[in-house]
């Protein structure tokens, strides 16, 4: 048994996708609402934070409902071409609103771009779950966490792009002194690249078929499946199955309540008590960034020798390890140990891979495959929980306390994850991995 790396690859056009849509989402809207329509942060804050109440409750509910779909282009796709499409016409749109109050400023403008957000982030949500299980939907179990190594690259590279371009079309030399940027250029790139991925995908994903033949595989290995079977085929968990289920969801808001904490925080973290610019947090995330890419592929052959839930152990421990040791590095007072928290970072980054690459797998792995969908929403919830609670609990605790909490808060949260996971006993499809000449064969597309 090997993965096919080259349906991998196009299944996670998707999520390439997403991501550099996200990206841009993360770093430019904020400042639209702020420089352009002049909303204080705490507005700003609730806008941002709306497409993570949204996802709790969209994400589940199109990743139920794709599984319950099925037409001639499959049970994922039509959900993708659709919510793609409404996505890239409303991700023009902003910017047109935007470029038009700067020129002319009108309530109603305010109300339109606020609504067509709004509009955009539901287009959003409807594909994302069906995007995101579209891969455990034509890869066999034991190689999903491979498979998820994949995706996890593609959403990188769609991450690299949107950087690359806006590094070029936006340098410092070029904004700085302009009352007004117009981002259109970005939001066209960004549109124009979720376009061509779901257009290529339209052409060379052949789902129905791709999942017909993973099924076959699958019904030849019963071992797999931990479900009982209810009603049109769907999953009915067993007990033991469910409390592993709730603590592995457990697990995942968790460890993003740590990691969360740490990205929404940690700038004005190093301007608040390091006197360190937005220079040096940039170069930590940077950092993390390549220990996460570095480490994703060998996260899934990691988990395909020692399993998945001990190579999430690994990660979650050393989590919780690098966070502490972050808060003695940063609170010594010595300057020159700083740069070990370039170190310290890029560890924290491969540790994420580590968690990140297998635990959507150990939670599609406990489901059926016509539930597929369902559970990867479960699995977003649990996550965009996490999102939007941390960045509040953690910053009402830095202005009560100290600014000083914020990686002991990081830590306890990593080590709870860590303390959770050793409770989740299914979703761990282990495989050995292969040796010598054989290796090379998962090479074959």
């Amino acid at each position: 048994m090997k993965l096919n790396y080259k349906r991998t690859f196009l299944s996670g056009l998707a999520f390439l996708a997403i991501t550099a849509f996200w990206q841009m989402y993360d770093n430019v809207l904020p400042l639209i609402l702020g420089n352009t329509f002049h909303l204080n942060e705490s507005v700003t804050g609730v806008i941002m934070a709306s497409d993570n109440i949204l996802a709790l409750f969209l994400l589940p509910l199109f990743g139920k409902l794709s599984d319950r779909t099925d037409t001639r282009i499959g049970k994922r796709m039509p959900y993708i071409l659709f919510g793609t499409g409404v996505a890239v016409i409303l991700t023009n749109i902003l910017p047109f609103l935007d470029n038009s109050y700067a020129d002319s400023a009108s309530s109603w403008k305010v109300i339109s771009f606020i609504v067509t957000l709004g509009l955009l982030l539901i287009a959003m949500s409807v594909f994302r779950s069906p995007s995101v299980a579209l891969m455990p939907d034509i890869t066999p179990k034991p190689l999903r966490s491979r498979g998820n190594a994949i995706i996890n690259l593609m959403g990188a590279l769609g991450g690299i792009l949107y950087l690359i371009f806006s590094a070029l079309m936006y340098p410092e030399s070029k904004t700085k002194d302009l009352l007004h940027v117009n981002y259109q250029p970005l939001f066209i790139f960004i549109s124009a690249l979720m376009f061509i991925a779901i257009g290529i995908m339209l052409l060379t994903v052949r789902e129905p078929r791709w999942s017909s033949e993973n099924s076959k595989i699958e019904k030849e290995h019963p071992e797999w499946d931990l479900t009982e079977k209810g009603e049109d085929n769907h999953s009915k968990l067993p007990s033991p199955v469910l409390r592993s289920m709730i603590f592995l969801l457990a697990s995942v808001a968790l460890w993003y309540f740590a990691y969360n904490a740490l990205t929404t925080w940690f700038t004005t973290y190093c301007s608040t008590l390091m006197g360190k610019n937005l220079g040096f947090a940039s170069t930590c995330f940077l950092v993390t960034n390549i220990g996460a890419i570095l480490c994703f592929i060998p996260a899934g052959l990691i988990a395909s020798k020692i399993g998945r839930r001990k190579t999430i152990l690994i990660g979650t421990l050393s989590f919780s390890l690098c966070f502490v040791a972050a808060f003695f590095i940063t609170t010594s007072g010595i300057d020159g140990a700083l740069f070990t928290m370039y170190i310290d970072f890029f560890i924290v980054g491969a540790a994420w891979a580590l968690i990140n690459v297998n635990s959507l797998p150990m939670t599609v792995e406990m489901c059926s495959g016509a539930d597929t969908g369902r559970f990867t929403g479960y699995y977003y919830a649990a996550s965009m929980s996490a999102q939007v609670v941390t960045p509040v609990l953690a910053g009402t605790l830095l202005k009560v306390i100290s600014y000083r909490i914020l990686f002991p808060y990081a830590a306890l949260f990593a080590f709870l994850s860590f303390v959770t996971m050793l409770f989740v006993r299914h979703g761990d499809n282990q495989i050995e991995a292969p040796r010598g000449i054989d290796a090379f064969e998962d090479l074959d597309v």
